[in-house]
């Protein structure tokens, strides 16, 4: 090592070489290190979802998910099963193991459902995925004055594909909008006129709607294709359709039995912006995709489609990268406070040369991190945060041998001969620094789950800094040290410099020989002052002065609002309460706008959105940001709760102001094979919380089921030939319906129904909280 050392200082040439590499190479890796808000999280999730119109959650579980949890028993590398059952749809989330492979547990899964022998006839096929991990980007909105949810998705579907076709994004999504199917409504009076059946017209819409082949005909000089291609793909379309056609000549088509139109879902999806119809479009970002490119392609095409539309409007109304860039600069601005810093106070206490070359060291240490991580790290919220992290140590090593080096110049010895003896004399104490360092970060990598993925990039990006700080310091810094002008004879002292040494001079003779000389000489008394802070300290955790936190609370910009009434609430009352709640909104933020001292409005925008499902709806109030604030999102969220007060409808509704990493504060699991002791330990417990006044917005995620109507057969329905599956079959026809065909159109995938006509079916109101048992007989 000495050796090598010497070389490296003797020829400052070959320094040069190897530092300018260093830079120019960290440079090439910087460029090619892709950005992201978190850092990247392997994939570990294989999801299987399943959709089973009209079925209840106890369906769902009992007919689908027991059947493929039992057959996922004993697939090697599965670490947990989470299942999910709700109206119409069931999700079975599996989480692989620590080191199994991902993509064979994939194929492990899909086996295991393949090998289920049988599920509900009118479930829809189960889709088996793997989980990529995707991280959001940026959030905008598409509004419009006076325009219909029809348009606006029209011209919705034209910018995704413009977006789509932007370089380096792939993962987008459009919601704001239900799906669109043509409804074939049914009307019983001319069914019955016409001596049709319901069933009738279904086979009809089904066996006319085609589009197929019949083989292919080749003659001598060319080949034709049969096809019969009577497809129709808008609801005015099936108006001719035949349903029977009678001896006599007469022939009974489709629009004088039923009604057909294009029209929405029932189940909503709908986004306002600040009241107005919009569509949102999430664009999120891979493990391959770079965050900070995405963000800025974004906004330059909002920017082009805002130039040339009066009518509509593109707002950008989450923008991750933002967060990205601001510790970005927070990462430039230390280390340049740094820098001068080391350059100031070295400056004074040894020379500017000296100075100068530590300061140097910041930079060739970072540049030479991005040349071996640029594979295995992103710039990321905590990578950037383990960058700030190590600019104090890093300086402290350039000091340490700078200083020494300096020391052994001042006893007479030549530049290369200090430079040398210097750095040979601290390498122990440098080398032990750096590694016990290392040491104490490398046990992030011991950490299972997101957690130990998170904090275990920050754990490379500091390794990876100290150990080219440790190659840089102990040969680069000497050679340039010994070469400077700070090493040569003759050199002046400035009159700063000369003040600087009477003053520690004064503080080491005056202030600190008199106190080591005391507690060398009352040994006693020295150790119980550590004993008693350490004993302060405990006092101050255990009577809850120093508070405990898994993680700090982030600072946010955002308010949330999360309302979950109960299964089977229409959208209208939904729509209703969301909306009061919105109001509510503008009211607080004009209080706190009068609060401020700049004047300036603290909410930028309301993001309304209704769904999935009639019964939730969620409200995101984005603020100022936050350093044109003088108060917290919190702040505004406790008002925002106080304002609305109690929703005695719902079930749950939660004020959620900012990000809380590893979820919620307080977490409880029950598990049991009896779902009434469930509920009511459930009960008990939120009881018990509620009581607790630190507590807050308790919620569980098992909601009240949706009302029942019992139909229960009386004895002379099975006189007449009746069944429940006749009788059932007619009441789901007239409430459900009956999907018959589903096809492509464009970018959505359509479904047709045919249903009994609304304005004939039965209304029911004012159902009570308890179940409702209707007997029907002939």
């Amino acid at each position: 090592m000495k050796q090598l050392i010497a070389y490296f200082i003797k020829y400052p040439v070959a320094v040069n070489i190897l530092m300018f590499a260093i830079i120019i190479l960290g440079i090439i890796g910087m460029t090619r290190t892709r950005s992201s808000l978190f850092p990247q999280v392997p994939d570990k999730l294989v999801v299987v979802s399943m959709a089973y119109p009209g079925a209840s959650p106890e369906e769902i579980e009992e007919g689908i998910i027991l059947k493929i949890e039992d057959n996922l028993r004993g697939i090697v590398g599965i670490d947990r099963v989470i299942s999910v059952s709700s109206e119409n749809s069931g999700i079975i989330s599996i989480e692989r193991e620590k080191d199994a492979d991902i993509d064979i547990l994939l194929a492990e899964v899909k086996n295991a459902v393949d090998r289920v022998p049988s599920f509900p006839i009118d479930m829809e096929p189960p889709v088996i995925e793997k989980r990529l991990a995707r991280s959001r980007s940026i959030d905008m909105i598409l509004s419009g004055d006076d325009l219909s949810l029809k348009t606006l998705k029209t011209l919705a579907r034209k910018i995704e594909d413009e977006v789509r076709g932007i370089d380096g994004i792939s993962q987008l999504t459009i919601s704001g909008f239900p799906e669109e199917e043509i409804e074939v409504a049914v009307r019983e009076n001319d069914l019955r006129a016409f001596n049709l059946t319901f069933a009738e017209v279904a086979r009809a819409v089904a066996n006319s709607n085609i589009l197929a082949t019949g083989g292919n005909i080749k003659t001598d000089e060319e080949e034709y294709l049969i096809r019969a291609n009577n497809k129709s793909y808008y609801g005015d379309e099936l108006d001719f359709v035949v349903v029977r056609a009678n001896p006599n000549g007469q022939v009974i088509r489709l629009r004088d039995v039923a009604t057909v139109r294009d029209k929405w879902s029932e189940t909503p999806d709908r986004v306002f912006l600040n009241g107005k119809t919009g569509i949102q479009f999430s664009i999120g970002s891979t493990n391959s995709e770079d965050i900070l490119g995405i963000a800025e392609n974004i906004r330059n095409y909002t920017k082009k489609f805002n130039a040339t539309r009066e009518n509509v409007k593109l707002d950008v109304v989450s923008d991750m990268s933002i967060v990205l860039s601001q510790r970005t600069e927070l990462l430039i601005e230390n280390g340049t406070i740094g820098i001068i810093l080391v350059l100031i106070f070295l400056s004074l206490f040894l020379k500017p040369s000296i100075a100068f070359w530590v300061a140097v060291s910041l930079p060739v240490s970072f540049f030479g991190m991005f040349i071996f991580g640029v594979n295995i790290i992103t710039i990321n919220v905590l990578s950037l945060f383990g960058m700030i992290v190590v600019i104090g140590i890093l300086v402290d090593d350039g000091i340490v041998i700078g200083e020494n080096i300096y020391h052994h110049y001042e006893k007479g010895k030549t530049s290369i001969r200090a430079a040398i003896d210097g750095t040979i004399e601290v390498i122990p104490a440098i080398v032990s620094a750096i590694l016990t360092t290392v040491v104490a970060f490398g046990t992030f990598y011991f950490i299972d789950g997101d957690v130990g993925a998170f904090f275990g990039e920050l754990a490379t990006v500091v390794i990876f800094i100290l150990l080219i700080s440790l190659i840089e310091a102990l040969i680069i810094l000497p050679s340039h040290i010994a070469h400077s002008n700070a090493l040569k004879k003759g050199g002046q002292n400035f009159l700063l410099n000369r003040w600087a040494d009477k003053a520690m001079t004064w503080v080491r003779d005056k202030l600190y020989a008199p106190s080591l000389k005391f507690f060398l000489e009352n040994k006693i008394f020295g150790l119980t002052i550590p004993i008693a802070m350490m004993i302060i300290t405990f006092g101050a955790m255990g009577s809850s002065m120093i508070k405990f936190t898994f993680f700090p609370p982030i600072a946010s910009n955002l308010v949330q609002v999360e309302l979950n009434l109960p299964q089977g609430t229409s959208e209208t009352i939904t729509d209703s309460i969301i909306t009061h709640i919105e109001e509510g909104v503008w009211v607080v933020g004009d209080k706190f706008t009068e609060q401020q001292s700049n004047g300036m409005e603290v909410v930028e925008n309301v993001i309304r959105r209704i769904g999935p499902g009639t019964s939730k709806a969620t409200l995101l109030v984005n603020l100022l940001p936050g350093e044109n604030r003088e108060f917290s999102a919190n702040e505004f969220a406790n008002a925002l709760s106080d304002k609305i007060g109690p929703v005695r409808e719902a079930e749950n509704i939660v004020y959620n102001s900012g990000t809380t990493f590893g979820g919620s504060p307080i977490s409880v699991s029950f598990s049991s094979n009896d779902i009434n002791e469930l509920k009511a330990a459930t009960e008990e417990l939120k009881a018990g919380m509620r009581q607790m006044p630190e507590l807050k917005d308790i919620a569980d995620n098992d909601p009240e089921g949706i009302k029942e109507i019992r139909i229960k057969l009386r004895e002379n329905a099975y006189l007449l030939g009746l069944t429940y599956n006749d009788v059932m079959a007619q009441v789901r026809a007239a409430f459900f319906g009956q999907p018959i065909q589903r096809f492509q159109r464009g970018r959505d995938e359509i479904r047709v129904w045919v249903r009994y006509d609304r304005k004939e079916r039965s209304s029911i109101k004012n159902l009570d909280d308890q179940r409702i048992v209707t007997q029907t007989g002939a």
